[in-house]
């Protein structure tokens, strides 16, 4: 923010132990500025104990300021800290007009996870208060949206167990619902966006690589998912302000169109105790059989990586689970995340990568071997061996979130290892090639232009190539982009796929390909309130459709394809 303007101020709203004065003081962004902070007397008196009694703080400050006087627990030129109800409007304004707040000089309004605490008719009345109190303001808020998904519920009951109940999430939602209360209640702009496009766009690629680079960070769905549950919103009124306004650089309405839904698809839940789990890989090992390796969740009443296997056969119309017993050669699976396991034959599968965490990610290759037949009779466990082979000379392998697909070239089978990322590069846009009979890697020509490295993608084999789709590119951003890797006479070849209407952009999904047609199940999506579904991208037209998972119908429905979700 500049404080170029002759005077301006900062009211904050249930500002709690916020040091926001303080780093601005401490940075001489404050010349031209006075600070005041509002919330209840036993916090603010607390607060001005801790001025008052810290060395640092005091210095700050400029000395140890004025004593309680009336609602005012602390006063020093630029800073006033004023314990006062935020329901009782007419102290409010008594309070601040006593402490020499004048409402014709700008000011900028800030409430942080306050107004969502408060009842509805008395926030939407402060909301209405500051629009007819101040001549030229800008009302910022960040706090809580979207209650309706899963973690929207969880987040809901966490507030409601610290006796801080979300009051607003029913009747304001979303993004949308916000704007018109501030626009029906006296301001003349107002823009809201939630925090992934925040940080997208007003986060400066300097600072995101400073927080980065704080700590290894792997975390990506649960980040992006927090963040879509979070909005900051600037509304404004009266002239435009001294600073550089925030709302100037926000759309006007941040929501993106909604998925174009063609229908839905029933599905049922297997509750089959130990899959639940996230980061792990599943592969169709043989017609009807399932095998589930690695990944996170809970086991022992704790929250862990896991390194049991889980197999399911399909037995009718029900999946059975089978006991697994891994049998280790010279080494430990150790519980991987992000890895890939790729069926090669009838007996075996080779995992790929993935990590421990993200300083440890050298795991190497290992082959995975498990009978010739399996069915839903068989009396026994499944036994699968676990074996180490001999490194393949050239290939970088201390990666995770990468993809590994079937191809052919020339009449010889490889593995197709790319993308992904390292504890090194956050963003890989290799490739490998690895002879699946010979086990070495091959130098084989790829043409065409080279496409943007990427993690969390999907690939399947098509066509004796591969299929990439979306995935998280350099910048951190989903991409929505198909490509395919295109056999020709003397190595591949790289193209787009054009889609109409492009899809919206994901990640962490599973791709298949049936009858003509690339299926994107599942991920992660920022640009939509919905959860992602199944998204039907036609490989002859590239017309694509989403349809949505409805896991509350009993009845299954075939889509485009005839592909029961079971």
């Amino acid at each position: 923010m500049q404080t170029s303007a002759a005077d301006s101020l900062i009211l904050s709203f249930g500002a709690g132990f916020d040091s926001l004065y303080f780093r601005l003081k401490a940075v001489g962004l404050l010349s031209c500025t006075v600070v005041y902070e509002v919330d209840f007397p036993s916090v603010t008196s607390r607060k001005a104990a801790l001025i008052k009694g810290t060395k640092d703080l005091a210095m700050v400050v400029g000395g140890v300021g004025r004593g309680e006087s009336g609602a005012m627990s602390f006063a020093v030129e630029d800073y006033k800290l004023l314990g006062v109800d935020l329901s009782d409007l007419s102290k409010l304004e008594q309070a601040l007009k006593e402490a020499g707040l004048d409402p014709e000089f700008p000011t900028m309004l800030l409430a942080e996870v306050v107004l969502t605490y408060m009842e509805i008719s008395r926030s939407d009345a402060l909301i209405q208060w500051a629009a007819q109190h101040f001549s030229c303001a800008q009302f910022v808020v960040y706090e809580q949206m979207h209650p309706e998904d899963p973690f929207g519920h969880i987040m809901q009951q966490h507030f409601s167990r610290l006796n801080s109940v979300l009051h607003t999430l029913a009747q304001y939602p979303n993004c949308e619902a916000q704007r018109r209360r501030f626009l029906q209640r006296g301001w003349a702009k107002c823009s809201v966006i939630d925090m992934n496009e925040f940080y997208a766009s007003f986060i400066t690629e300097d600072e995101r690589q400073r927080v980065q680079a704080l700590e290894p960070f792997d975390e990506y769905e649960e980040w992006h998912l927090k963040c879509s549950h979070y909005f900051i919103l600037a509304a404004s009124k009266g002239e435009e302000l001294a600073w550089s306004p925030l709302i100037s650089k926000m759309p006007a309405f941040s929501a993106d169109d909604p998925p174009r839904v063609a229908g839905s698809i029933s599905a049922s839940v297997c509750s089959i105790a130990g899959l639940r789990r996230y980061g792990h890989h599943s592969v169709l090992i043989k017609p009807h059989v399932v095998l589930t390796t690695g990944g996170f969740g809970e086991q022992g009443g704790r929250h862990c990586r896991l390194r049991d296997f889980h197999v399911l056969i399909r037995h009718e119309d029900n999946w059975r689970v089978r006991s697994v017993k891994m049998e280790k050669s010279g080494n430990t699976w150790g519980g991987r995340l992000f890895h890939t396991v790729t069926c090669v034959s009838g007996s075996q599968a080779l995992a790929v990568g993935g990590r421990m965490s993200p300083t440890n990610a050298d795991l190497g290759i290992l082959w995975l071997r498990f009978p010739e037949s399996m069915t839903a009779s068989d009396p026994d466990c499944v036994v699968v061996e676990l074996v180490s082979p001999q490194p393949a000379e050239g290939l970088a392998l201390s990666r995770w979130r990468h993809t590994t697909t079937e191809v052919m070239c020339q009449g010889q089978k490889y593995l197709f290892i790319y993308g992904g990322r390292s504890a090194v590069q956050p963003v890989l846009g290799d490739w490998y090639f690895l002879h699946l009979e010979e086990f070495s890697c091959r130098r084989i020509p790829v043409g065409g232009p080279v496409p943007e490295g990427r993690h969390s993608h999907s690939a399947c084999s098509w066509d004796g190539g591969a299929l990439i789709a979306g995935g998280l590119g350099a910048a951190g951003q989903p991409l929505n982009s198909v490509l395919f890797l295109r056999p020709t006479g003397s190595g591949f070849q790289w193209q787009g796929v054009e889609t109409h209407p492009p899809f919206i952009p994901r990640y962490s999904h599973t791709a298949h390909v049936h009858d003509g047609k690339l299926l994107l199940v599942g991920g992660v999506w920022l640009h939509s309130e919905s959860v992602p579904g199944v998204t039907v991208i036609d490989l002859t037209t590239g017309f694509s459709l989403d349809y949505q998972i409805d896991t509350v119908s009993a009845k299954t429905t075939p889509f485009p394809g005839g592909i029961c979700v079971p």
